[in-house]
């Protein structure tokens, strides 16, 4: 039950595996009452859409409609695919709700995004956005009215190389080699997809090329030819790992090194050992390991894709930006075993 000491905020997307998260996440928040729920569509319930929520939650999900999310809700989280979700975020920061935005429609400067996305609609609000991701912009995601959640390998890349940044030979390549769970491709189907050919099975998509790496370029203040960045497919449910190796100089306990930059991070966990991605399933911790050999450096970093890499990550920010301690309701229990 609502009572007046929460704030009203509302989830549109809410048919994807990322839209089920927050709304897991922000059922149980004690500041947050989840008022309004929707998708493209609907005329239906939460829990038709996603059974597991029989018996928790079975709220109304009903047709995205900006002016009913403008008087229902403070804040607003957006699950919705690029070039969808800046339909949304103009008219709701006009009529004054803040937004949370899971696409990619904010994260980079419109002359970038438009090379790898699409044209930009909104310039304006692009100009105001914060990236969403903590460790870099905490104090900014505090007074925010926009935040661009960042996408799930950038927040794993990003982390992972932070610490290394000054120790890095300049101009010298960085190699992210990652992987991803199949929730990361979303909930519609596709051949990719498909249970007989992902299961037993492993393979890059993208290589080089993917969307991701201009958007670890910019938060990293590289050049994009600077970022060689391969995904791959493997089959798992959940779960990413970044395995990056970057050329450094000086002599340094790398292990060290990220203790002291993570040493007051809640949701960075230096690991004395490589990390793997059951550790961090259904949490928003990410965890980070590195080892140095001469002048090369390696460096593991693991995250859940839809938790830390989109839903709890969106909360995390929506907590800062609400004035509320950014663990609020922030799940930290791995799924183990």
């Amino acid at each position: 039950m609502q009572t007046n000491t929460k704030i009203n905020v509302g989830v549109v997307g809410a048919t994807g595996y990322t839209g089920l998260e927050l709304v897991k996440i922000l059922i149980k928040h004690p500041f947050f009452h989840l008022a309004y729920i929707a998708n493209s569509e609907g005329g239906t319930t939460i829990n038709k859409l996603h059974p597991c929520l029989n018996g928790v939650c079975e709220d109304e999900v009903q047709k995205a409609n900006v002016d009913v999310m403008a008087v229902t809700c403070k804040l607003v989280f957006l699950a919705l695919p690029h070039k969808t979700a800046m339909a949304y975020v103009k008219p709701l920061l006009a009529k004054g709700v803040k937004v949370v935005d899971l696409s990619a429609d904010y994260r980079l400067p419109q002359k970038i995004y438009e090379e790898f996305y699409c044209p930009h609609t909104d310039s304006e609000n692009l100009e105001h956005v914060v990236y969403g991701l903590p460790e870099l912009h905490r104090e900014a995601i505090k007074s925010a009215k926009l935040v661009a959640n960042p996408g799930c390998f950038p927040t794993s890349a990003i982390l992972g190389l932070l610490p290394f940044m000054d120790k890095r030979i300049a101009h010298t390549p960085i190699i992210i080699d990652a992987k991803t769970g199949v929730s990361g491709a979303g909930k519609k189907l596709s051949a990719v997809t498909h249970f007989v050919n992902i299961n037993d099975n492993l393979f890059a998509y993208n290589p080089l090329l993917h969307r991701h790496a201009p958007e670890i370029a910019n938060k990293l203040e590289v050049s994009f030819d600077e970022v060689n960045f391969v995904p791959h497919l493997v089959s798992v449910t959940r779960g990413m790992i970044s395995s990056i190796y970057i050329q450094v100089e000086g002599d340094f306990d790398p292990i060290e090194i990220l203790q002291k930059f993570y040493k007051n991070e809640l949701h960075v966990r230096v690991s004395p050992n490589p990390v793997d991605m059951k550790s961090v399933a259904g949490t928003n911790f990410c965890d980070i390991y590195a080892q140095k050999k001469g002048n090369m450096l390696f460096i593991t970093s693991s995250i859940d894709n839809l938790m830390r890499g989109a839903s709890s990550q969106a909360v995390v920010n929506a907590n800062l930006m609400m004035g509320f301690d950014e663990a609020t309701a922030i799940p930290d229990i791995a799924y183990v075993p």
